[in-house]
């Protein structure tokens, strides 16, 4: 094993294609290097940790920190900022904080109290997603279209606003807090002043907290249908939540509800892109677009690894003992091209059956808004593959983003030779 392979990792350089390290990584089940974490890369371990109790999402229960240079400047983000203005989400915590907060979340958003608050809301994306298209068409030029600027960050973003009830024209607020945010679940961007990205992150934790604030409280006086006056004006079995906690909630599911999405439906044009056979496939035939998108996210998962777990007692995996209290990370994207689950697991393929994958997580901590993701990525491909004539990558691998946990490119240029009406 070639040592500091996490720093590898983590290196900006690997970003385009870090599946060989993954590979390398998974010859060692457990690996530790010197002091840091413990990293599981096996799709069997991962699936059964990610279910397991005694693993804890809690920053707080990390006690090896000083130990290990990667979890320290992990914990001190998933602890909130520095001066502790926007706590950590329900994403952060334990049972049974997590469950109540999550349960509360649910009711406006989900089955058995909103059964129909995702599905009744495809008519309305199917038109989002085709704006955006003839908005490329009627203004872009065709020989050179950025498909994330253009298309899939709009779209998420305009989804997740109407969802929450945030205006559509306040993202040129957002969106760069969201990013510095996002950033900071990096456990070591290799900057050389970890203290200022600590630092920014606070200052965009402070910005969003102030935003939300005034935007819940006018929720709260003018409620609408959205899920922020709802859950601003709940008192179900669980009581309402408290202020701090519906403003931590609010931020968790505005940024989080666009983030991945993007690196989703960027990753899976870039997918349908190098394998042209399939993108043929999904234009003639969108019924494919379900198995598609699952296959993406075991091929392509927009979120790589969780490095924010703890074991709350010693544990054992694969022969090695982990002590209560240590760093550990999960790393999805790993399990996910586990040979030992997959057969030819570096092939994209739609086909496959009975597909299992880590691509949204696992266990209590599954990703929230999975059945929203998935609606608007099958909606986004669809589109892109019926009326993008002859698209073609203009550059490959495209830039990515410095952000290893959530990878995805930064830009994706693209070239067609027209857009169908």
């Amino acid at each position: 094993m070639t040592q500091n392979i996490l720093r590898r990792i983590l290196d900006q350089d690997s970003r385009p294609d870090p599946y060989p390290l993954y590979a390398e990584m998974r010859r060692t089940p457990v690996l530790r290097e010197g002091d840091g974490p413990y990293v599981i890369s096996g799709f069997r371990d991962i699936e059964r940790l990610l279910g397991d109790p005694r693993i804890s999402s809690d920053a707080r229960n990390l006690t090896t920190a000083a130990a290990d240079p990667l979890a320290e400047e992990a914990g001190a983000d998933a602890g909130g900022d520095p001066g502790g203005t926007l706590p950590p989400g329900f994403l952060r915590l334990d049972p049974p904080d997590h469950d109540r907060l999550r349960r509360m979340t649910s009711r406006p958003f989900g089955p058995p109290h909103s059964p129909r608050r995702v599905h009744g809301m495809e008519a309305e994306l199917h038109t989002v997603v085709d704006g955006l298209i003839d908005a490329i068409a009627r203004d872009g030029d065709l020989e050179h279209i950025d498909l994330v600027h253009e298309f899939a960050y709009p779209f998420p973003v305009t989804v997740i606003c109407r969802v929450l009830g945030v205006p559509r024209e306040d993202e040129v607020r957002f969106h760069g807090w969201a990013e510095t945010i996002a950033a900071s679940l990096d456990p070591d961007p290799g900057e050389s002043d970890p203290h200022a990205r600590h630092a920014a992150s606070g200052e965009a934790r402070l910005a969003l907290g102030g935003y939300l604030a005034e935007l819940i409280e006018e929720r709260r006086r003018r409620p609408g249908e959205d899920m922020i006056s709802q859950l601003a004006t709940a008192d179900g079995p669980d009581g309402p939540m408290s202020p701090t906690e519906l403003l931590t909630t609010a931020a968790l599911l505005l940024v989080a509800g666009h983030e991945t999405t993007v690196n989703l439906i960027t990753n899976g044009v870039l997918t349908l892109l190098r394998h042209p056979w399939a993108l043929e496939r999904l234009r003639k035939d969108p019924g494919v677009a379900a198995p598609l998108v699952e296959e993406l996210l075991r091929y392509e998962p927009p979120v790589q690894f969780l490095p924010h777990r703890t074991p709350l007692a010693d544990i054992e995996v694969r022969g090695t003992r982990i002590p209560r209290g240590s760093s550990m990370w999960l790393v999805l994207a790993a399990g996910n091209r586990d040979p030992e689950q997959y057969a030819d697991p570096e092939r994209f393929d739609p086909d496959r059956a009975g597909l299992r994958h880590l691509g949204l997580g696992g266990g209590i901590h599954s990703c929230f808004g999975a059945p929203l993701a998935r609606l608007e990525t099958q909606l986004a491909l669809t589109r892109f593959a019926a009326r993008f004539e002859e698209p073609r990558l203009l550059a490959d691998p495209p830039p990515y983003r410095a952000n290893a946990v959530l990878r995805g490119p930064r830009s994706l240029p693209v070239a067609c030779a027209g857009v169908r009406p």
